[in-house]
């Protein structure tokens, strides 16, 4: 099959509308649409159906477009790696995910080292949520995403490799003008009557999990969009909130933490896909690290086993000063072997 037409196909499921496809693609609206109908007759199923908005896959069109989008950024991939190779150079942009908390302050910190290493080198940083972020490193829109373990997890996947970087405490976001501001660790007791902010499914999990071992509730009364949202409900004193401890130092002025109890933790890890990985991949995971342990710096030699916490099997160390890139600043620090992560 011609992979111009596959393109064009997962083009029109990702915009909804074969016209702006078409302006995308520089196509005729009735080219794009030919390209579909003989998908449609070589698959032998319909891909399309239309509704009031323009466009969207079947049930049969959403697993081609699934994996469709998969074969068609490993198709980007191994052009990229063989004019990598041809140059002897790599130009090659690094994409970075991350979740909220560790996008404001640890992996900022550590593109800033590899940048002091490496000179010069486009990068992009995109926030998500861990399985946001899993599912782009498997279709190729990430080369590394640093996510938590904190709940639903990390799924174990053979596509991906993963390194653990390190633990992080939970703490409360408090208004500076909260009385337990500037006090020492609290137990869920005190801050029982305390209504609570929430921003995602997972850091609600752990609130709850942690107030029912104390034998109290939380109370989660305010939902927020995304993380500023809730360090704003926390600002102007509507709520407290749990947040990850490495983001205490990133915290807008107006707002301090406080430790908790024998707080929940969660682990952070990098992971990236086992395939090509990207020629500076091995060096970042170093300064990931590095930041991790900066912001924790009693909890560098912890790992999840030595907290209490289940360590997953087939996590890898990666030796990202064995060489076998593919030329450039960074490929020293690419992964050589295959299963190393990335």
């Amino acid at each position: 099959m011609d992979l111009t037409v596959w393109r064009s196909f997962v083009t029109v499921c990702r915009l909804g509308s074969l016209s702006a496809a078409a302006a995308e693609l520089h196509h005729t609206q009735s080219a794009v649409s030919r390209q579909v109908a003989n998908l449609e007759r070589q698959l032998g199923a319909p891909l399309l159906e239309r509704h009031a908005r323009g466009v969207r896959p079947t049930p049969a069109g959403e697993v081609f477009r699934r994996h469709a989008l998969v074969t068609l950024n490993e198709a980007d991939r191994a052009v990229r790696a063989v004019r990598d190779v041809r140059d002897g150079v790599s130009d090659r942009p690094l994409a970075v995910g991350a979740t909220p908390s560790l996008a404001a302050g640890i992996v900022p910190e550590a593109i800033r080292d590899l940048l002091q290493h490496t000179g010069p080198l486009r990068w992009s940083l995109l926030p998500g949520l861990s399985a946001q972020l899993h599912q782009r490193v498997i279709t190729g829109d990430l080369d590394i995403a640093v996510v938590t373990d904190a709940p639903p997890g990390v799924p174990h996947d053979p596509r991906i490799d993963r390194r653990f970087l390190g633990l992080d405490d939970m703490v409360v976001a408090l208004p500076v003008g909260h009385p337990h501001a500037g006090r020492g660790p609290v137990d869920m007791q005190t801050l029982a009557e305390e209504t609570w902010a929430e921003d995602n499914d997972g850091s609600a999990a752990l609130l709850r999990l942690h107030a029912a071992r104390a034998g109290v509730g939380a109370r989660i009364d305010l939902a927020a969009a995304d993380l500023p949202g809730k360090l704003a409900l926390v600002a102007t004193g509507h709520a407290i909130a749990l947040v990850p401890g490495v983001l205490a130092r990133a915290l807008r002025g107006d707002v301090t933490t406080v430790g908790l109890v024998d707080p929940p933790t969660r682990g952070i890890y990098a992971i990236g896909p086992r395939r090509d990985p990207h020629p500076c991949a091995g060096l970042l995971l170093d300064r990931l690290a590095a930041a991790v342990a900066s912001a924790r710096p009693s909890e560098a030699a912890r790992t999840p086993a030595a907290s209490g916490q289940g360590t997953y099997p087939g996590d890898v160390t990666v030796h990202p000063d064995r060489s076998g890139g593919t030329g450039g600043a960074c490929a020293g620090g690419a992964c050589a072997d295959v299963g190393e992560a990335c």
